[in-house]
């Protein structure tokens, strides 16, 4: 396993099952110093996921337009970016494109944002969940999709409109995602939201 896992050519996800926490942090480790990875652990389960040029560029703008928004209708948020978010009580550990507390800065984001490109079999919302994270929003295929946690914090529903930033319009934000360059995506998706 080692000598495949350490390849940095990987190139769609993996899931490994039967890692302990111990042998996680190990490998976390020693990924520290292989650039284009991403690692997620859930029950024993440990997923590493390729991170392309792609994939960085729709983070990327996808953290520029919400934050451009938050800015503009004066919405206080502490950008969390992607540090690694979980341990070993929680049984669950994940490194998230963005987060965002909205308001005041706590222990766990608020907002997550996760762009797939490839996806692998550990359940994202499953960790995000012992988390307690308000809403997670996937981009993939051009497609938005928003989770939010129920009352309980039991289980993710899927969600037409942010309940942390309902006024949000969602069809123009998606827009500018694919726009062909991000400078100007950001100027005119705040214009068309003026």
């Amino acid at each position: 396993m080692t000598a495949q896992v350490l390849s940095p050519s990987i190139r769609e996800a993996q899931v490994f099952p039967n890692i302990s926490w111990q042998q996680f942090e190990g490998i976390d480790r020693a990924f520290d110093s292989i650039p284009g990875v991403k690692l997620r652990y859930l029950d024993h389960s440990l997923e590493i996921m390729p991170v392309s040029e792609d994939h960085e560029d729709f983070k990327t703008i996808l953290r520029m337009l919400l934050e451009a928004y938050m800015r503009a209708r004066q919405i206080r948020f502490y950008g969390r970016g992607g540090p690694s978010l979980g341990d070993e009580t929680l049984g669950a550990r994940s490194e998230p494109d963005e987060s965002y507390n909205l308001g005041v800065r706590k222990p766990y984001p608020d907002l997550v944002l996760e762009v797939i490109i490839t996806s692998g079999g550990v359940d994202k919302l499953e960790g995000y969940r012992r988390m307690g994270v308000a809403e997670v929003w996937f981009w993939e295929d051009g497609v938005l999709n928003l989770y939010g946690l129920d009352a309980e914090g039991s289980n993710y529903q899927p969600l037409t409109a942010s309940k942390l930033l309902p006024q949000l319009p969602l069809d123009i934000y998606c827009r500018y995602v694919t726009y062909h360059d991000q400078f100007d995506a950001v100027d005119e998706f705040l214009r068309a939201i003026e």
